[in-house]
């Protein structure tokens, strides 16, 4: 098989789990309580609780509109992939809610999943005295879909579209333009559904959402950079190669208080290989200066890239 055409139904295989997991997160856990972390998810719940619009339908119905507005204003930003994610999210939030599972034959007593909340018959895997753990529950296995289909290269569309256009239009980064669009749409539901509950849930399960999206789309930090201030730099500099066989940079720097010029030593290694470089340095010199941080994305030689890309431009 052609190594691409293998490499973009993978990517497409990746895509539709995410989504299987998008989908059961918010028809089996927080659709029912009105629960909704931001998102275009959370405008559909109006029109699903207010006008019995099936949730799917209701995030193509917001989805369409930012679709088309984003050709027009801001060119094209998403790719085939992204609508791809975005009709298989909400169309998987339909055909899983439990309802249609019931009609399908897949549950065959849809009684054990029917709960009776404020005087409404509601469909959910947990009934009402545990809302919580369904807005927990929900919120990680949303995270978790949102960061299997980034890391497949797909997206939903929904909120990334105005983020973006708040940016062109204003100049304010990213994560900021996330938090106006996200806010937006919480206070919203908290306003529409008169309930103050529904703001500070929204933004619990926002906090889990995003965690949970960069530890599935990117994984743990598994790299670790190490800065060291030592007269015997050259030392530890010669057993890094020895021991660790790791390359070193260093950097000239100055003493702020006495302006003596010194070399700082920089290394990036793996997580396991850290307990290794202080033995290193305790034994060379212990009154060494060492700072030790997490590092985001590493591309070179003995690391991979944890960079995710969401455009349909092929790899060559």
């Amino acid at each position: 098989m052609n190594y691409k055409l293998k490499r973009n139904i993978i990517q497409h295989l990746g895509i539709i789990a995410g989504s299987v997991l998008f989908a059961i997160a918010y028809s089996w856990f927080l659709v029912p309580y009105k629960i909704a972390p931001g998102g275009i998810g959370g405008l559909g719940q109006i029109l699903f609780h207010f006008f019995n619009i099936p949730i799917g339908v209701s995030m193509i119905m917001f989805n369409i509109p930012l679709f088309v507005l984003s050709f027009i204003f801001l060119g094209k930003r998403f790719g085939l992939r992204s609508l791809f994610g975005m009709f298989s999210t909400s169309i998987l939030a339909d055909l899983l809610s439990f309802q249609n599972l019931h009609r399908f034959g897949i549950i065959k007593d849809l009684s054990a999943y029917a709960y009776s909340d404020h005087g409404k018959m509601i469909y959910a895997m947990l009934g009402p005295k545990d809302i919580y753990l369904s807005a927990i529950a929900g919120s990680v296995l949303l995270g978790l879909g949102l960061g299997i289909i980034f890391r497949f290269r797909g997206s939903t569309g929904g909120t990334d579209i105005p983020v973006a256009f708040l940016k062109q239009k204003t100049g304010i980064s990213i994560g900021m333009g996330y938090w106006v669009v996200e806010s937006i749409i919480i206070l919203t539901i908290g306003i529409v559904f008169s309930d103050l509950k529904l703001v500070i849930w929204g933004y619990v399960n926002l906090f889990i959402t995003t965690k949970l999206t960069d530890l599935a789309s990117e994984g743990l930090p598994y790299v670790k950079g190490v800065y060291i201030i030592s007269e015997k730099n050259n030392e530890i500099k010669n057993k890094i190669y020895d021991k660790i066989r790791r390359g070193v940079t260093f950097f000239k720097a100055q003493g702020g208080y006495t302006g003596n010029e010194f070399n700082i030593l920089f290394c990036a290694m793996n997580r396991r290989q850290v307990a290794m470089i202080r033995d290193i340095v305790k034994d060379i010199d212990p009154k060494a200066f060492v700072l030790l941080t997490d590092v985001n994305d590493v591309m070179g030689y003995g690391f991979r890239s944890r960079n995710i890309d969401l455009t349909d431009k092929e790899i060559q």
